[in-house]
């Protein structure tokens, strides 16, 4: 996974109590019941009302790969929203997040130090403000860049500079990221 926001869904998905419905025809009646109608579903999913009928009555049972995929993401963006909203809750007021990556990381700190970016690979647990600050500003809508500062901004705080007790005035670049994993 090579996006934050991306990884901060994913977070969310493990927490889920129940796997999603498997089949095509559990997984239409799911989004119809969740739509309050075949007509929403089919506009959202980009077919015809009358397909999505076949689909809740198991005449079509198959769908085409690209249908498949939209189905599968648009169920499991809808499913379980308790639980999502549960887990979600005790990592911005309790646990706070997890975060694995791998990614280059530069710095703009104080004349004559080292400011050459790294690849490092580091997982370290963000306190409760930062994932916070993370779901709040996906929530928001903000950019792929805008959630990476945010996190570039907890590692500098929690890693780099130990909440204050080293490298002060010490700014964390995170770019060139080859993967980012969360967990709660």
């Amino acid at each position: 996974m090579d996006t934050v926001g991306d990884g901060l869904e994913e977070v969310l998905q493990k927490a889920f109590t129940r796997p999603i419905p498997k089949s095509a025809g559990a997984r239409m009646r799911y989004l119809v019941k969740q739509l309050k109608g075949t007509r929403p579903v089919a506009e959202l999913l980009g077919i015809t009302q009358r397909t999505v009928e076949r689909y809740v009555r198991e005449q079509l049972r198959k769908p085409r790969p690209e249908l498949a995929e939209r189905l599968e993401r648009e169920v499991r963006s809808r499913w379980q929203p308790q639980v999502r909203a549960r887990a979600k809750k005790q990592a911005v007021s309790r646990t706070g997040i997890v975060i694995d990556t791998r990614a280059r990381f530069g710095y703009t700190a104080a004349p004559g130090t080292t400011d050459d970016p790294r690849q490092r690979h580091l997982t370290v647990a963000l306190p409760p403000e930062f994932a916070a600050r993370l779901f709040d500003a996906r929530e928001q809508g903000a950019t792929e860049q805008q959630l990476r500062d945010i996190a570039a901004e907890g590692l500098g705080e929690i890693y780099f500079r130990d909440r204050g007790r080293r490298a002060q005035g010490l700014e964390v670049q995170f770019t060139d990221v080859e993967h980012v994993e969360f967990d709660l």
